[in-house]
């Protein structure tokens, strides 16, 4: 008896195994495949490039948003947008207005309106410094880039002063006159 029952024990493991081999069609992915580069972090979600062109960027600082899930998909897939987006702080509150986030392709009814304002999470000492700060004549707070920090989204705010028209020349030339000197350099290394 105790036979019998060892023999149909291994015949049941022996079924099972065979089984287990016709149904791995696929090979088995390896353990650490590579996150997408913007939720990991590696990469920014979307970056301002006109803010340092229209103004002097002085501070920087980090502040978290306060978000949808439908927003923080569409970050993820590159839908954001920073490019007419300004801070402000308001009875005691830090908002982001006019950033536009696109829909959600895969959203439902409860998916969110695209320019909505956000509001950021800062803590009171630095809020109170940024309210000081930004009644200064001239300055404005910009955001300057977005980006995933420990799979929370966060967006970098700059204190910033307008530029002057005759200012953005002078950044423009300056920029020129250090790209030529950078050519000049790396064609003197090849020769």
């Amino acid at each position: 008896m105790r036979c019998a029952s060892i023999k149909i024990l291994a015949t049941r493991q022996s079924a099972h195994m065979v089984r287990q081999a016709l149904h791995q069609t696929e090979p088995s992915k390896p353990k650490n495949v590579k996150r997408d580069p913007v939720a990991s972090g590696e990469r920014d979600a979307t970056v301002n490039r006109s803010a340092s062109h229209n103004y002097f960027l002085e501070d920087k600082m980090e502040a978290g948003m306060v978000l949808t899930g439908s927003e923080v998909k569409s970050v993820r897939a590159g839908l954001a947008n920073l490019k007419d987006a300004y801070a402000l702080v308001k009875d005691g509150e830090f908002w982001l207005l006019n950033a536009h986030i696109g829909a959600y392709e895969h959203g439902s009814y409860a998916n969110h309106a695209p320019t909505r304002t956000r509001k950021l999470l800062v803590r009171k000492d630095e809020l109170r410094k940024l309210l000081a700060k930004s009644q200064l004549k001239g300055y404005t707070l910009v955001p300057t880039r977005m980006y995933f920090k420990n799979g929370k989204l966060k967006c970098e705010i700059a204190l910033a002063k307008g530029k002057q028209s005759w200012d953005k020349r002078e950044t423009e030339r300056r920029r020129t006159a250090d790209k030529e000197a950078r050519d000049a350099v790396a064609r003197s290394r090849r020769q």
